[in-house]
């Protein structure tokens, strides 16, 4: 609705609109409209909420995995540490035994060589 122009000193003069039907519908529009942007606004913001979660139960995820992965890390790299004490250790008797039975069989009449040409004549 325009507002008439008092044309002695160029002001708008003031009318009341509280009786116009056309504005209280209007009032009434603008009200709707309000209410569906805050619905609106709210459901942006349920979203986020929503969006928020999700990333945070994912990065919650990601800790809980690279953590298990550590202690599994962990406890392979004892497993090796215990696997190359073992394998030093079977070395070291692996040597005894072979000199153990070098001994045996230098001492055992069985086992020394033979010369071939001496006992065919």
């Amino acid at each position: 609705m325009e507002l008439p122009l008092d044309e002695e000193d160029g002001t708008f003069t003031n009318i009341s609109l509280a009786d116009d039907p056309e504005h209280y519908s209007r009032r009434i529009l603008s009200s709707e409209v309000e209410r569906a942007q805050s619905t609106m606004m709210n459901a942006d913001m349920d979203a986020v909420e929503a969006e928020n979660q999700v990333e945070l139960e994912e990065k919650t995820r990601l800790i809980n995995q690279v953590l298990e992965l550590q202690h599994t890390l962990e406890d392979l790299s004892a497993r090796v540490d215990a696997v190359k004490e073992e394998n030093l250790k079977l070395k070291s008797e692996n040597q005894v035994l072979g000199q153990y039975i070098e001994n045996l069989m230098s001492a055992s009449s069985v086992f020394q060589t033979t010369d071939t040409k001496s006992k065919r004549k």
